[in-house]
């Protein structure tokens, strides 16, 4: 038997029992972000605190993320995933008494705690299970268990709430959250580098890791754009007159596309390098924004859904492998906080800024701002690039 080969599987047991984990996580994840704005509305606020639900949950889970970090390379992955589960687990099922916005938002943030830590915990377990020669390829098809849950999950979540109560479809929601914990325990887990982490001086403000910050940078710019869709597609396409069922069709089409990048955009990465993903997929989201900026049809918002899919789907899995492969492999853990981390600061931004702006000019224009985030991250990447080259000539 050719050991290079085994070396190489990216299909091990413990690869699969965490694709399945961070499916149910993120299932549980997804069927909330369309469906809690209207729980929202269904309490009698407006946008502004729409924006504030989704915002401060982003927020917290961007604070904790440093610290599971570092916990990750210290303490380990199944001390971070478990603690993040345990804390998730218990606030999606208390979102059923969160019928007064202060509580909801106290909810919100210890969601967002135990979010932080597990999804960077899970992002740094399956980087462990995945063979650095096949890393994009790898992190694309462990990808392809969250694109399974965004295809199913908003689409699922807005159908229930049509036929069941918000507190009956928080506690499904914590039941998918209870099948991951289960699954988690049967995980055999790196442990950490007890001899590296001794020579690596942590300290409480090791915030994040310097290799990963150019890849993170970009990806706030894009997931700043994500922000204005979770939380307010759904009330932009009823303003609009559209069907009830379309943004349900909108999430499940967005998320076929994006699915359909994980079996060769991970690939064109490992083989091609960055710009052969990362300049076609941003000009597909920059076009995907001024379709929504401009929508007058429900074709239109498919049209926008397809083209941003896919190039979410080429930019996220070629950002996270650039920030993993950039940092020692003693702060993988760190290296993945750091990339989540700026991933909820932009969606967090998008959420609270959005909020305004919608309340200020409609809907319409979250789409124009969005594509203009776009449009400053790809300069960024454009100086980006010609820095590095002119540095190696």
């Amino acid at each position: 038997m050719d050991n290079s080969n085994l070396h190489d599987r990216i299909w091990t047991k413990d690869f699969i029992i965490i694709l399945f984990a961070n499916f149910f996580i993120f299932l549980s994840f997804q069927m909330t972000l369309p469906t809690l704005p209207l729980f929202v509305q269904d309490l009698g606020l407006d946008n502004k605190y729409i924006g504030l639900v989704v915002g401060i949950f982003t927020f917290s889970a961007l604070l904790i993320r440093p610290a599971a970090g570092t916990w990750l390379d210290t303490k380990g992955r199944r001390y971070v995933f478990f603690y993040g589960l345990i804390i998730f687990l218990v606030s999606t099922y208390s979102l059923t008494i969160s019928t007064v916005l202060f509580v909801l938002l106290i909810v919100r943030v210890v969601q967002g705690i135990g979010w932080g830590s597990l999804t960077t915990a899970t992002g740094t377990i399956a980087t462990d299970l995945i063979p650095a020669s096949r890393r994009g390829e790898g992190l694309g098809f462990f990808s392809i268990s969250a694109n399974i849950a965004l295809a199913l999950g908003p689409a699922l979540g807005l159908f229930l709430v049509d036929y069941i109560s918000f507190t009956w479809l928080f506690i499904l929601c914590g039941t998918l959250i209870l099948i991951a914990f289960i699954l988690a325990t049967q995980i055999n887990y790196v442990k950490p580098d007890k001899e590296a982490s001794k020579s690596t001086t942590y300290h409480r403000f090791d915030l994040f890791e310097k290799t990963a910050l150019p890849a993170s940078f970009l990806l706030m710019f894009v997931t700043f754009t994500f922000g204005g869709i979770a939380a307010f597609l759904p009330a932009y396409t009823i303003e609009l007159g559209f069907s009830s069922h379309s943004i349900q069709i909108y999430f499940v089409v967005y998320a076929l596309a994006l699915l359909s990048t994980r079996f060769y955009a991970g690939q064109l990465f490992d083989r091609h390098g960055m710009g052969v993903v990362f300049v076609p997929g941003m000009i597909m989201i920059t076009v995907a924004m001024f379709m929504m900026f401009s929508m007058t049809s429900a074709t239109t918002l498919y049209i926008a859904a397809i083209l941003y899919g896919l190039g979410f789907g080429f930019v996220q899995p070629a950002l996270q492998a650039m920030a993993v492969n950039r940092a020692a492999s003693n702060r993988r853990g760190m290296a993945n906080a750091t990339f989540f981390s700026f991933f909820d600061l932009g969606v967090g931004l998008g959420a609270l800024i959005f909020g305004f702006v919608s309340d200020l000019f409609g809907y319409s224009y979250i789409y124009l701002i969005s594509a203009i985030s776009i449009i400053i991250a790809f300069s960024f990447y454009l100086a980006f690039v010609f820095k590095h080259r002119k540095e190696k000539a």
